[in-house]
Formats: structure tokens, sequence, C-alpha cells
């Protein structure tokens, strides 16, 4: 696959020279931290000898007891057979190998789980929202630290990663006082001698499946819900950030979280669709809550269907980016490189298709290239100033790659970016793309990374109905000055969430998910807790 841009609009000046390497920088890729664990991201993090290490960055050390190799199952830490590796996905540099847990694992959890769920169900609603009170403390205490883990293992910069901590931990906060607020009904009956109650009672055991681009707030945002409830959880990270999970769970277990309640069962990708598998099949497990892409999510429905299991999915998103004529130029630009350009361009709600009206559009594609050349800065997470941080794997740049060159390949023209950046690995210049047509690849399926292709359209109509024509529908953004127009593309956006003259979404007290094939059910916001509750109805009868 060609790796370096097919053609260029306007022409760009030659890149810096390479910075030397990061490893070579950093001195050893991983040191011995404690028995059986290997951690040094780069210079950023390290422990050696169970004593800190002080980074070479500055940025300081991190508490050997976040850092944890093996699962946790029933309160205590446990070894597999086997381990895989973790890279700092910037270096490639190995960061340490974690247990690589299998069916026997997983199953080994669920009954931990299942075997704590009558005692955790049975604690007040108080005593919960205490417990989840004081694993939220614990995160805030340990911010920074849990921060330069994500950084480590995900790539994402450090700014953004210390953002991500502070917004893990308010769903914990959040789900904290939600605990409390779990209320049922008293029906007026039809007949004298009865009383019709409705209960609200956890649903049981709950797998919980997260991906890689959040490490910490995917797991949060389910199991803050999910024990507010009176459930148990058992939780497998992805493969390729799985420290955060784990860092998770040894404040979850300091905080006092009984044991069996919060389970995690790490696993490497080879051994990931037996670990699902197990969860989706066990008649232990009473609920599924998956958060990836549409193709996994619908096998891990079929799997859930042979015991017709409760399912939470938040499955892709193609999210479309529309700018209208009556739209401020400068505020849309700013909106969209925030709502792209995050985390580089790996969130589900990221923007994947920029639709700007002809008016305008060549002003906006001029500001737009502007500010990513003068707003965005490639390199390593842990370096000062660092806006786009390397892509999770080699996987996602050939990913982008790909895009690119269909998309040039069809008369599309590259304003900036394009190819890899010179820092190598997996880095990736942030792209901005003009000329595309909906025929593109890039504007029929979901990039995950830092591309932007921009789509010249005519009127309204079209604009939505280019939007609406994706067989998913998480997010969708738009700009407008006309309040009639704002109404008219708001009700018609067949998405579950939108943004108007707004880059980003996310909130705890917001209902996040979507429509179509992005996904059943919302997470946070006071629905959220919904998706672990069963309703039953009480017939009191008698009473005369």
């Amino acid at each position: 696959m060609q790796r370096g841009p097919i053609s260029v609009c306007p022409p760009r000046a030659p890149p810096p020279p390479p910075p030397p390497s990061r490893v070579a920088m950093a001195g050893p890729s991983f040191l011995r931290s404690f028995p059986g664990f290997l951690m040094q991201s780069a210079g950023a993090l390290g422990v050696q000898g169970g004593r800190p290490l002080c980074c070479s960055s500055g940025l300081g050390p991190v508490s050997p007891a976040l850092l944890r190799s093996g699962g946790f199952v029933r309160g205590r830490w446990l070894q597999a057979g086997a381990s895989f590796p973790v890279r700092d996905p910037g270096s490639g540099a190995e960061l340490g190998r974690v247990a690589d847990c299998g069916a026997e694992e997983a199953r080994a959890a669920v009954k931990a789980a299942y075997e704590a769920g009558p005692a955790w169900s049975r604690t007040t609603a108080k005593e919960r929202s205490v417990l989840l009170r004081k694993w939220y403390d614990l995160m805030i205490e340990n911010k920074d630290d849990l921060a330069r883990i994500i950084t480590a293992e995900n790539g994402k910069p450090l700014k953004e990663a210390q953002g991500e901590i502070l917004y893990s931990a308010s769903f914990l906060e959040w789900f904290a006082e939600e605990a409390r607020r779990v209320y049922g009904d008293i029906i007026p009956s039809s007949a004298k001698d009865k009383r019709i109650l409705v209960l609200k009672q956890p649903v049981g055991v709950a797998a919980i499946i997260t991906p890689w681009n959040f490490p910490s707030a995917m797991i949060t945002r389910k199991v803050g819900a999910a024990l507010a409830a009176g459930c148990t959880v058992v939780v497998k990270p992805a493969e390729d950030t799985p420290l955060s999970a784990l860092a998770l769970a040894e404040l979850a277990n300091q905080a006092g979280i009984p044991a069996g309640v919060y389970n995690v069962v790490p696993c490497s990708r080879q051994q990931a669709a037996t670990v699902g598998e197990v969860f989706c099949t066990d008649p232990l497990v009473a609920k599924i809550s998956f958060t990836g892409s549409t193709a996994t999510g619908k096998i891990l429905l079929r799997h859930a269907a042979g015991t017709v299991k409760r399912v939470s999915m938040e499955l892709g998103g193609h999210a479309p980016f529309i700018v209208f004529d009556s739209a401020d130029v400068d505020k849309a630009v700013t909106g969209a490189l925030m709502s792209k350009y995050r985390n580089s361009g790996q969130t589900c709600v990221c923007t994947n298709r920029f639709l700007v009206q002809k008016g305008i559009h060549d002003a906006f594609v001029e500001k737009f290239a502007e500010v990513i050349k003068r707003e965005l800065h490639v390199g390593y997470g842990f370096d000062e100033g660092i806006t786009q941080g390397p892509l999770i794997n080699e996987r996602a740049v050939e990913k982008v790659e790909k895009h690119i060159h269909d998309a040039v390949s069809h008369g599309a023209c590259i304003v900036t970016g394009g190819k890899r950046h010179n820092y190598g690995q997996n880095f990736f210049e942030p792209t901005l793309l003009s000329n595309v047509t909906t025929s593109m690849l890039c504007t029929q399926e979901e990039t995950f990374g830092p591309l932007a292709p921009v789509i010249k359209f005519d009127t309204e109509e079209e604009a939505l109905a280019i939007a609406n024509s994706a067989n998913v529908g998480l997010a969708g953004y738009f700009y407008s000055r006309d309040p009639a127009q704002i109404w008219r593309v708001a009700e018609q956006l067949e998405v579950g969430m939108v943004g108007i003259n707004e880059g980003l979404l996310s909130a705890v007290e917001c209902p996040f998910g979507g429509v179509k094939q992005s996904g059943l059910g919302r997470e946070g916001s006071k629905y959220g807790i919904d998706e672990y509750l069963e309703v039953k109805y009480v017939c009191f009868g008698g009473l005369q």
C-alpha cells in the first residue's frame, strides 16, 4: 500500500528531520517493578524493585500498587497459564506482560460475581453509594498516576488522559448519587381489595466488555451504574489497554468494594473471542454491556440470544458534521477541530464526514487547514505541547492510509497531511481532504483516525440525505444560526446525540447512545442505571 500522498494541494514545506528514537532517549524499554511484572513506559512510567523511579520526562513516578499484571477475581490477584505483552503504541516498546486469561478464568470470574451477587444486592442503596464515593475519592487522589498509565498504554496526550480520568471518576460520583434514587411506583388498582406496586431490582451478573480508546471512562460508565443498581460485574478490558482496568480494580479493592463484586479478566486478542463467548453464553450472566465495533456487537448479540440476556451495545459511529451557509465559520472550524482530532480521531463520536454548504465551503476548508497546521502537534503523549499522539496500532494506521489512497485515487485532494508522520511507527499526520464525494470509502465507513474528508453540498435536503444514508447513527453535529433550520435539522438527523453549534457532546449527566446499528440502550445520565434494573410488578390482594 502506498504510504505517501498521491496528490497534494497545496504544496507543502518539507518535514523537519525525525527526532531521535524515544526508546533510545529513555534508556531501557522496561524495568522490573515488582515480581512478575515489567513496567516502564518509554521513560515516563517507572518502578524498580518496588520503589518509585523518577522518570526522565519529569512527570513523576507511578505508585507500584497501581501497576498490576494479574487478573482480579474474588478480591484476589491471579495469574494465568500464559501472558501477553502490553506495548507503548508510540515506540512499540513492551511496557509489561499481563495474565492472558481464557475460558477457565472467565468462568471462574463469572462464578465469583454470581456468588457475591445476593449479598451485594441486599446492601442498602446508601451503603453502595458510600463505597462508590470512596472509589471516586481514590481515583481523584491518584488521578495523575492513572493518567500516566493511560498515556503509556494508549498513547493519547497526557492532558487528554488527565481529562479522561476526571471524566471517568465523575461516573462513580454520579452513580453513587443515583444509587439512592432508584424509585419504584404505586399504581391505583381497579379492585378495592388489591394494591399494585412496582419494584426495581438488579438484573444480576453484568459482563462488561470495553474498548481501548477510553480505557478508564468506558469501564466506570458501565460499572458505576451496575454497582449502584446492586449488580456484580466481570470486566474484559481491551487487549491493548488492560493496565487501566487493573489499576481501577486495585482502587476498588482499596475502597472496600467486597470480593467478587468487581472482577477483571484481561486477555490477548487471541483469547478475546473465547472470553467473550463465555460471557455471552454462561447462564449465570444476566446482562452484557459492550462498547466496540458494530461487527463485534452483532457476534455478541447472536451469542447472547441463546440465553436471552439483557444487552446494552454502544457500537460504531459515522458522525456527520454539517456546516450551513448561515453558520459562523470561525466557530464551526473550532468545533470541527475538537470534534475530529480529539484522541487523534479515535473516538466513536468523532466526526467522520464534513458536509459544508457551497456558499462557505472554500472559506471553511482554508480556515480549517490553517487551524490544523497551527494548533495540532504530533508527538509522544508525555511530551509538552503535544495534541496528537500515535494511533493505537499498525492496523489503525493502515486503515487511514487505505481511506486516503481510495479517496485520492477517485479525485479527492489532500489539503494538508496525508501520510505517516516522520516520528514513524504509528504516528500519522492530521489530514484534511477536499473534493470528496459520497462514493469514496472514507464517507462510507468509519475511519477512526485523523482524517477529515469534506463534501460540498447545495441544499439542506441534500445534506440530510447524505447524513442519514448511513446504517449507523451515534452522533451528529451541525452549525447554523437560523433558528427554524436548527429545529428542522436537529429533529431530522437520524442519530442518538446531536451537537448544535458544539463539537463536544459527552457529559456524565447526559444519555449516551445511538440509533440504527449504533447500538441499544443508553449510558450515563439518570437513564443509565435503568440498563441494570428489572421492573417487577407486585399485586397484593385479599386486603378486605
